[in-house]
């Protein structure tokens, strides 16, 4: 990340919330792409040395994104998003959980609701991710496994992307 671009991390035990501002040096509408295709999302979108494959993806309201977070040495892990709201390049809903390779979410998992916006700042955009849990225990039960950290190095990984696209015309 380059040490201008703002990445707040933000734990709200009370609320059982998390709040995360990361700024990116791109315009919003290839933030967005970046977001929303899954194409893009491939590219990006795990921790290092991580890497992302989607099974399947429709970005619509009521649709959904099944991917898999695939570890160097083997192991996998599956996740879904189901987008709730679409407000194409201003926001989604989405709850997000833990799933198989079939797509059944993972109950003994936490699943989280996630409202998720980007703001222009000119020739960069911010975007502000709010998740919230159903429990305090949820909420641990993430940061345990290393959200703040996967976080960070997911967002390390848009910017080697959004540094290497074409700017939108």
């Amino acid at each position: 990340m380059k040490p201008e671009l703002q990445f707040d991390f933000l734990v709200d035990k009370e609320k059982r919330s998390l709040t995360i501002k990361r700024e990116f040096g791109a315009r919003r509408q290839r933030v967005w792409d970046c977001h929303t295709k899954s194409e893009l999302l491939d590219q990006w979108f795990a921790p290092k040395p991580l890497t992302t494959k989607t099974k399947s993806m429709d970005f619509r309201e009521a649709g959904h994104w099944h991917y898999v977070m695939v570890d160097p040495s083997g192991p996998e892990y599956w996740g879904r998003l189901d987008y709730q709201t679409i407000r194409p390049i201003d926001g989604y809903t989405a709850l997000d959980g833990f799933c198989d390779s079939t797509g059944a979410l993972n109950p003994d998992m936490p699943r989280s609701q996630w409202t998720v916006t980007f703001s222009d700042l000119g020739e960069r955009t911010l975007v502000e991710s709010r998740i919230s849990y159903d429990s305090a225990e949820a909420l641990q039960q993430v940061m345990d496994m290393g959200m703040k950290e996967g976080m960070a190095s997911t967002m390390e990984r848009l910017d080697e992307l959004l540094a290497k696209q074409e700017p939108t015309p």
